[in-house]
C-alpha cells in the first residue's frame, strides 16, 4: 500500500497529522466552530498551531466550548480566572480579544443571521481553490484576507489582522490550499493530481 502524500506542514506529529487529514480546509458552516477558530487563530499569533493543537481541549472547558453568547457574557473575574489558566494561552490581549471577539459576533449573527453568513461572502459563498505545488506557493496572506481582516476590524474584533485571517480562511475550508500532491486537495474539490 503506497502512503498518503500530505502536505509537508503536517509533519509526523499524529495531532498534526489527524487535524491535517480530517479538519484543515474542511468547509465549516457552524457559528460555533467558526467562532472556535477564530479564537485559536488569534491565540496562535507568534505560536506554532502544535502548540494551540495540544491546548485545544483545555480552550474548549476555559471558554465554555466556545459558545459566543456565554463568552460575550465574561467579566473582569472570569477573565482574571482565565490568566491564571494554564491550559490555555495566558495573554491578556489575547484572552480579552476573545471576549470582545463574542461580542462582535453577536452583532454580526443579529445583522446578517449568521457568522457563516457574514464570513463566506468574502470568497463567494464556496471555497476557492487554488493550485499550490508547494509551501512557498502558499502565501502569508491574500486580497480577500485583506477584505475580510479590514471589515472584521471596523466592527470591532480583535487579533484580525491579513495573516491570522488566511490561516483562519485555510483552516475553516474557505480556501482550498492542500498542495496538489496533497491525497486532500481533490478530496476537498481541488484538481485531480496531473501524472
Amino acid at each position: 500500500m503506497t502512503p498518503k502524500v500530505r502536505c509537508t506542514w503536517a509533519g509526523n506529529d499524529p495531532l498534526m497529522i489527524a487535524y491535517h487529514d480530517n479538519e484543515w480546509g474542511v468547509p465549516v458552516h457552524d457559528d460555533q466552530l467558526l467562532f472556535e477558530f477564530l479564537v485559536l487563530e488569534g491565540a496562535q499569533a507568534g505560536l506554532s498551531w502544535s502548540t494551540i493543537l495540544k491546548k485545544r481541549s483545555a480552550y474548549r472547558a476555559a471558554f465554555d466550548n466556545f459558545d459566543p453568547g456565554k463568552v460575550a457574557g465574561y467579566d473582569a473575574r472570569r477573565i482574571a480566572q482565565l490568566l491564571g489558566d494554564p491550559g490555555i494561552v495566558r495573554n491578556v490581549l489575547k484572552v480579552n480579544s476573545a471576549v470582545t471577539n463574542a461580542r462582535a459576533v453577536l452583532a454580526v449573527q443579529k445583522e446578517f443571521g449568521s457568522l457563516s453568513a457574514y464570513l463566506w461572502r468574502f470568497v463567494g459563498d464556496k471555497p476557492l481553490q487554488h493550485l499550490r505545488a508547494t509551501m512557498r506557493d502558499v502565501p502569508a496572506k491574500t486580497s480577500e484576507a485583506e477584505i475580510m481582516s479590514k471589515d472584521l476590524l471596523r466592527r470591532g474584533f480583535k487579533f484580525v489582522g491579513p495573516t491570522i485571517c488566511y490561516a483562519f480562511m485555510q483552516a475553516v475550508g474557505m480556501v482550498n490550499d492542500h498542495l496538489t500532491a496533497c491525497f486532500r486537495c481533490r478530496e476537498l474539490g481541488g484538481p485531480a493530481r496531473s501524472r
